[in-house]
């Protein structure tokens, strides 16, 4: 089996990785004994097997650059953000666009909204959940009961819409953007 070994001094224990993008990764520290990745690999087969099943492609997703889709990405999350937010009776004070690695939205103390540009590639009622759930974080912090009961109160399908990024998100995340229009 195939993987890349990388020496972390970040980690205690030696681990694996399976990215989004089928890559698997075994991560060890400075000082691990000669052997290891090789040993985790053969160790954790099965798993990693089972890890690259799941994210096998499943979805046909449209050609897009990462400057349009970032432009697109802009138009839809603002005006589903101020229609949501106006209904929640919140305000923030900016819509940022990023390509992060794992997240598909965050929610600043400062009240910046951040989205990943690759939710247009998702079904428009998943981009306005996402929406949704980080606007929700402007009224609770955090992810507590009363979090999820305000989510549910503003987008009752959240959790089909949350199942499909769970099901379908690695395959965004592994999306690689078309180099022209």
């Amino acid at each position: 089996m195939e993987a890349e070994v990388r020496v972390s001094g970040r980690v205690r224990r030696p681990r694996v990785v399976v990215h989004p993008d089928r890559r698997v990764e075994v991560v060890v520290p400075p000082r691990a004994p000669r052997g290891t990745a090789e040993r985790l690999l053969r160790e954790h087969r099965g798993w990693i097997e089972r890890q690259l099943e799941r994210l096998a492609p499943r979805l046909v997703l449209r050609e897009v650059t990462e400057a349009a889709g970032r432009r697109q990405a802009r138009t839809l999350l603002t005006a589903v953000c101020e229609r949501h937010a106006a209904q929640l009776g919140v305000r923030y004070t900016r819509v940022r666009i990023g390509d992060q690695r794992t997240r598909w939205g965050s929610c600043s103390r400062t009240g910046t909204l951040s989205f990943n540009w690759r939710l247009v590639l998702a079904p428009p009622r998943v981009l306005e959940y996402v929406a949704v759930h980080e606007l929700c974080h402007l009224v609770v912090p955090d992810h507590s009961p009363r979090f999820w009961q305000l989510v549910e109160r503003t987008r009752p399908g959240y959790r089909e819409e949350r199942r499909w990024l769970r099901d379908h998100g690695h395959e965004l995340l592994a999306y690689t953007p078309a180099t022209r229009p």
